[in-house]
């Protein structure tokens, strides 16, 4: 059982409940790209009515996170290359020009917050676990993002974070059991470098970089998967 019983508080809270229990099971990959989302099954397994379950994934079609298959349960939306350069495409444009101004906004302080997610991306790689060490460099991004002073481009990334965390899901797992681990820190040490350094150009180089080897290592795997098929 990935969601187990949900504690109802009240009629109102039961959808809200629900989707965040599912949504959190696709975050940190339980749920991962073509998972079934059977709407009496998850029912069952939350120990609420079809209702609240229906809502939740309607929401979840909404976000991009689900999708509608004929004849049959909704589904975790599937992995497309098409879908990935759309997505990462836009993360450059947003998250490029978010680091040149995190740097620029960054106190001291906001670096020691980026250097404990860093601490803890090391531990997730060294204990290969991908949602953690997703939630790590989302918090180390995060915080220069927020220093960059513009809440709504902050938001704005990360709504694609959640767009394409199915994406990073499935990159980080099969670098962690076939890749190069080191790429999954060595981009984030040096954007950490450049931060202290207050050279915001290098920082946005190197977070450009980083997001076009992520892109380039999650298309080959969906070209490698396709060629399977």
């Amino acid at each position: 059982m990935v969601l187990g019983k949900i504690e109802i508080e009240s009629d109102l809270l039961v959808a809200d409940q629900v989707f965040e229990a599912i949504h959190r099971a696709i975050m940190n990959g339980s749920f991962p790209a073509g998972h079934p989302l059977p709407i009496r099954k998850l029912a069952a397994e939350l120990g609420t009515s079809v209702m609240p379950v229906r809502a939740a994934i309607g929401r979840l079609e909404e976000s991009g996170l689900a999708e509608k298959t004929p004849y049959k349960a909704a589904v975790v939306k599937g992995l497309s290359a098409e879908e990935l350069v759309h997505v990462y495409d836009a993360r450059l444009l947003l998250e490029v020009d978010a680091v040149r101004r995190g740097v620029l906004g960054a106190f001291e302080s906001d670096l020691e917050l980026m250097r404990q997610h860093y601490e803890g991306m090391v531990q997730a790689v060294a204990n290969e676990r991908a949602a953690d060490l997703l939630d790590h460099d989302e918090g180390l991004l995060g915080v220069l993002y927020v220093a960059g002073g513009n809440p709504v481009i902050v938001e704005m990334i990360r709504t694609l974070w959640q767009r394409c965390r199915p994406y990073k899901i499935a990159g980080v797992q099969n670098t962690l059991e076939s890749g190069d681990r080191s790429v999954l820190l060595i981009f984030q040490k040096r954007l950490l470098d450049a931060a202290a350094a207050n050279d915001a150009e290098a920082a946005a180089r190197i977070h450009k970089e980083s997001i076009l080897n992520a892109t380039a290592r999650i298309r080959q795997l969906l070209q490698g998967a396709a060629s399977r098929h």
